[in-house]
């Protein structure tokens, strides 16, 4: 089933998505390997733009380019955000759009591929390890907090 989670991958060619997968498996593994990169890591993650706010940061920049070239009197400059929005919409509706294919060669990364890294960063730091003391109601409460972190 394709949903908001698993739309773009699974509209992304394979060797795109396991380059992705490649490259991200490589940096765990170099935090793995020198765990005092870890805290640097997960401030990249913080930074890091998923491939929704890159889309819609290029997407808008477009739209608003081709308004503002229109208004120096040449409405042939409308077209370019009437484009920007009619690859939009097959986005919003499927998970794909033609910039899509070229952003993931790019390794622009999915929200949910950016958490995966941020959480196996997680673990490798210890910060999990010490969710089963303390009962039930501890557990939920650092689970949890762990789901939003």
């Amino acid at each position: 089933m394709v949903n908001t989670i698993n739309r773009v991958p699974l509209h992304t060619d394979w060797r795109s998505n396991r380059r992705i997968e490649v490259a991200t498996g490589q940096r765990i593994q170099r935090c793995a390997s020198n765990p005092h990169e870890i805290d640097r890591r997960l401030r990249d993650l913080d930074r890091e733009w998923d491939i929704e706010r890159v889309l819609e940061a290029n997407a808008s920049a477009l739209a608003f380019a081709g308004i503002a070239m229109a208004s120096g009197g040449n409405r042939r400059w409308l077209l370019l955000p009437g484009l920007v929005t009619a690859f939009l919409f097959p986005h919003a509706v499927q998970g794909w759009c033609p910039p899509i294919s070229l952003l993931r060669r790019m390794g622009i990364r999915t929200a949910r591929e950016i958490e995966i890294e941020r959480v196996a960063l997680k673990l490798l730091r210890g910060d999990f390890d010490d969710t089963h003391a303390g009962g039930a109601s501890f557990l939920a409460d650092r689970a949890l907090r762990a789901a939003k972190a």
